[in-house]
């Protein structure tokens, strides 16, 4: 709590808007749900894609480059918990556009509560440095780290245990500090 709070005013006095970034995204069973954030980016930056391409990305303000480097920016989403909307561990969720693009095999990541983190979350942790090198990011997205993120999904469901959870909540927290 001290830290959102120290997070929250830093994002107020920076910039102006609101401290939350508020986004549509796609639950468990496929239906939709309002995912929080803390606000890393100018407001209405959505409008020009939904895709972040790198640190470089103009539309990120300097207190967005600290909190989306240290993935603080997530905090929010225990809200998402609270309510229900989200686990902690389970693959994350994703917005209706590309939910869309899922075959029917894929779309078997939405019979699960959707999480915080998950394998997904840690093999591509810097993906915004992936998309922020290629040439058409939403290209390279759909048609590549969308399925690979997908397929580490299914891995996770065909076997959700506590220990899986804890180990994944194990290295994230890991992945955060290196």
């Amino acid at each position: 709590m001290p830290l959102g709070i120290v997070i929250s005013c830093w994002i107020a006095f920076e910039s102006r808007g609101g401290v939350f970034y508020r986004q549509e995204r796609i639950g468990k069973n496929g239906i939709p749900f309002i995912m929080l954030k803390f606000r890393s980016m100018v407001v209405n930056s959505d409008q020009k894609g939904k895709l972040t391409v790198g640190m470089a990305d103009p539309r990120i303000t300097r207190s967005g480059r600290f909190i989306r480097k240290f993935k603080l920016d997530e905090f929010p989403q225990f809200l998402n918990v609270i309510k229900g909307e989200m686990s902690i561990v389970g693959p994350r969720p994703e917005v209706k556009e590309f939910v869309d693009l899922y075959s029917d095999d894929q779309r078997q990541v939405l019979n699960v509560k959707p999480g915080i983190t998950d394998y997904a979350s840690i093999a591509y942790f810097e993906e915004n440095k992936l998309l922020g090198n290629a040439e058409n990011p939403k290209e390279i997205y759909i048609n590549i780290i969308m399925p690979a993120k997908l397929e580490l999904n299914k891995k996770y469901i065909q076997s959700p245990t506590l220990a899986t959870d804890l180990k994944i909540m194990w290295a994230t927290f890991k992945k955060m500090l290196s």
